[in-house]
């Protein structure tokens, strides 16, 4: 009897690692971003058993994985994916895990742990992985029971993609990755403190929006990527065609609404453009739709739409008031909110004076740069690479400073989920991995990675990834041999004096603290040889007349591509509200 029921359960049994993977798959996940290692072994070797349902990318760091498993995520809005072993592979993780919660992406990280009964006795890989990243998941587990393996899979899937998206952190002691069991895979979860309601609006307050509309004079809506985040693009796009009202996106709400529509104002903010900023400034009704009123939009808080009745429509019940007071606070998912809203809203009165000044601010004051200048400014290269690439489904990616905002001004950007950018942790490195998490997701679309000399530095080695994998990421770098964005505060605010912003060789001998002109000049490093040493084409461009033939070639080359576009350190990004400041201290020149 005993060997009938043992023969009966071997048929059964699954690894802890099986396990896991199955749940993956049984989730809808078709690619992880996986670096193995001694307390990740198992998990790897199970994901070699799935490999015809799932595909595994192997990423040159654990970081580019996270990157890569966000850029899946933010392009299609699906969960992304990412292993690593425990200790260090756990921890070069957490930057990515923070970023992922500060601009609210479903993602789960696993990570493999020492085996449990060494747990908290220091031993080889080990580190609390768990308390390191409480503050910066949405929720997380340590799993030392085989059996709770498929209810904690169950909920990290639930939690992450319900209410407020975010990353999860999934603990897994190698012992439990080993173990066998007979898996349980209908199980109730067990979330008592999480509510996952769904959250929508009441009729009565749908309805107080709608009255505040009606009569309203100089109205403009605030669109966040909370717009994005819950799929109510086409919804935002009836809203405005609906009452006629303008509309400012941020950096994370570009592509919500179509920028060559004539109600588009753009971006707002710090580097936003004049006329989104004055139109806010000037506005007596705001919809702020999926936003939190970050710091880099608002300036100085008080004076942020001091003259506007500001209704404020998020998710999130943490984020109404927390930096500034809504007078109609609405906490539900945007989408069914702008539903409900645009059954019965009607267009404003008598708005067509302030369209119409809306329309000449946009007019007087475009983003620009100078046409004339005899090299190639970074302004132009990406305006060159928008024009040429208008006509294809393409996704931009970029890292950050200077070359992120300059694609947030001159990239057109007309669908949401082709402009990926870390925002909220503003992380350098992102955009090569998360260009490759994106592609890997869209392998029919053309991805690009608009990318900084010093961003792109942080995590070049994903440059073997995108070769090895057949990833066929191009990369717009635009190489001015410096931190560009510190560079500029050091310009505006620190008399120009160079605190470590540039990239090149120092000629010791001769700087003694006099800044650029201190510098040799040649171009370092060699991302031409790089790029090739890589596997990847790669072709380096100084000259006006040969930017566009030199993008051409990139689009067209089969595979990874880097095109290195040597511009001038000297250029800066306005407009430029500074930190702090308001619109009043506008910087456009």
């Amino acid at each position: 009897m005993a060997s009938d029921t043992r023969h009966v359960t071997d048929a059964q049994l699954m690894s802890g690692a099986d396990i896991l993977v199955q749940a993956l798959i049984n989730h809808g996940v078709k690619i992880v971003f996986a670096y193995p290692g001694g307390a990740s072994m198992p998990l790897h070797q199970a994901l070699t058993r799935f490999s015809g349902q799932l595909r595994t990318i192997l990423p040159r760091h654990e970081q580019g994985g996270g990157f890569a498993a966000q850029g899946l995520s933010r392009s299609t809005g699906e969960v992304g994916v990412c292993v690593a072993t425990s200790g260090p592979g756990a921890t070069n993780l957490v930057t990515a895990i923070a970023d992922a919660k500060l601009d609210s992406i479903p993602l789960i990280a696993i990570t493999g742990q020492v085996k449990t009964p060494v747990i908290g006795s220091d031993a080889f890989q080990e580190t609390p992985i768990v308390e390191v990243c409480r503050g910066i998941t949405k929720h997380h587990y340590l799993v030392t029971d085989i059996h709770d393996l498929t209810r904690v899979m169950k909920e990290a899937f639930h939690i992450a993609t319900t209410g407020r998206p975010g990353p999860i952190l999934v603990d897994i002691p190698k012992d439990v990755q080993e173990s066998k069991i007979i898996p349980q895979w209908d199980v109730e979860m067990n979330l008592p403190g999480y509510s996952v309601k769904e959250r929508r609006t009441s009729l009565a307050q749908i309805k107080q929006v709608a009255a505040a509309i009606k009569l309203s004079r100089r109205p403009i809506i605030y669109a966040g990527g909370g717009v994005i985040s819950a799929g109510a693009s086409q919804q935002l796009r009836e809203l405005i065609h609906k009452t006629g009202i303008p509309v400012a996106m941020t950096v994370m709400g570009l592509g919500a609404f179509p920028y060559n529509d004539p109600l588009s104002m753009d971006m707002l903010g710090m580097h936003g453009s004049v006329y989104a900023n004055y139109a806010i400034n000037k506005a007596d009704l705001i919809l702020a739709l999926g936003v939190r009123f970050d710091d880099r939009v608002t300036g100085k808080l008080e004076e942020f739409a001091k003259h506007a009745k500001i209704v404020h429509i998020d998710i999130d019940p943490s984020e109404i008031n927390k930096n500034k007071a809504a007078h109609i606070p609405i906490v539900s998912d945007v989408k069914p909110a702008l539903e409900r809203l645009n059954a019965i809203v009607q267009a404003p009165e008598e708005i067509s004076d302030w369209v119409e000044q809306c329309q000449r601010w946009k007019a007087d004051e475009p983003f620009h740069y100078d046409t004339d200048f005899d090299g190639i400014l970074p302004q132009h290269a990406i305006d060159a690479l928008s024009r040429m690439t208008q006509n294809r489904h393409t996704i931009v990616t970029v890292g950050v400073g200077q070359h992120q905002m300059w694609t947030a001004q001159f990239f057109k950007f007309h669908s949401p989920r082709t402009f990926l950018s870390s925002s909220g942790l503003g992380t350098m490195g992102f955009g090569l991995p998360a260009a490759m998490g994106a592609q890997a997701a869209h392998p029919d679309a053309l991805v690009v990675d608009i990318d900084g000399d010093g961003s792109f530095q942080m995590n070049i080695q994903e440059l073997a990834t995108c070769y090895c994998e057949r990833i066929p990421v191009k990369v717009l770098l635009l190489n001015n041999q410096h931190l560009g964005m510190v560079m500029q505060w050091e310009d505006r605010f620190m008399e120009g004096n160079r605190a470590h912003t540039y990239l090149g060789p120092i000629n010791h001998a001769e700087a003694k603290g006099q800044g650029s002109s201190a510098f040799v000049s040649e171009r370092y490093p060699d991302f031409i040889s790089i790029a090739k040493g890589f596997g990847c084409g790669a072709a380096t461009i100084h000259k006006k007349e040969d930017l566009t033939p030199a993008i051409d070639e990139m689009l067209s080359y089969d595979g990874p591509y880097v095109l290195d576009v040597q511009v001038p350190y000297q250029e800066h990004v306005l407009p430029m509200i500074p930190s702090g400041m308001t619109v009043e201290d506008l910087i456009k020149e």
